[in-house]
C-alpha cells in the first residue's frame, strides 16, 4: 500500500486480502446485493446521469505516442491543473484533445497532412 496525504491506495490484490481477513470497512454483502438499476441510480445521484450520445467519444485503440516538447503555460492555468493532483500533464493533454477532437475530422486530417509533409522535408 502507497500512502500519500489522506489517500491511501491499495492493488485489487491488497483489497481481496483484506476482505478475506474481514478488515474491510465496506458492506459488501450489501454491494453484492445492489441490482444493476440501482447502482446507476446512485451514480446518477452522485454524477449526474449519462449524456445520450456518450459512446460517440469512444476511440477504439491507442493513442499517438506521445513526444517530449517544451510548452510556456501561464503559470495559474498549470498551478490549476497542479492543485488536481498528480497526473497533471495527462489532464492537460486531455483538454487539448477534447478541444482538437471538438474541430472535426475534416479539420484533423488537413493538419495531419500538413504534418506528414513536414517530416518527409
Amino acid at each position: 500500500m502507497r500512502k500519500k496525504e489522506n489517500i491511501a491506495r491499495f492493488s485489487a490484490d491488497d483489497i481481496k486480502r483484506k476482505i478475506a481477513r474481514g478488515e474491510s470497512k465496506s458492506d459488501w454483502k450489501r454491494v453484492n446485493e445492489m441490482s444493476q438499476a440501482e447502482v446507476e441510480r446512485n451514480a446518477d445521484a452522485d454524477e449526474g446521469p449519462l449524456a445520450d450520445d456518450w459512446a460517440s467519444g469512444i476511440t477504439v485503440g491507442l493513442p499517438p505516442a506521445k513526444q517530449d516538447i517544451h510548452i510556456r503555460l501561464d503559470g495559474d492555468i498549470l498551478e490549476w491543473f497542479k492543485a488536481h493532483g498528480r497526473g497533471y500533464q495527462t489532464r492537460i493533454n486531455a483538454v487539448l484533445r477534447a478541444f482538437v477532437e471538438t474541430r472535426g475530422p475534416a479539420q484533423r486530417s488537413a493538419v495531419a497532412r500538413n504534418s506528414a509533409g513536414r517530416s518527409k522535408g
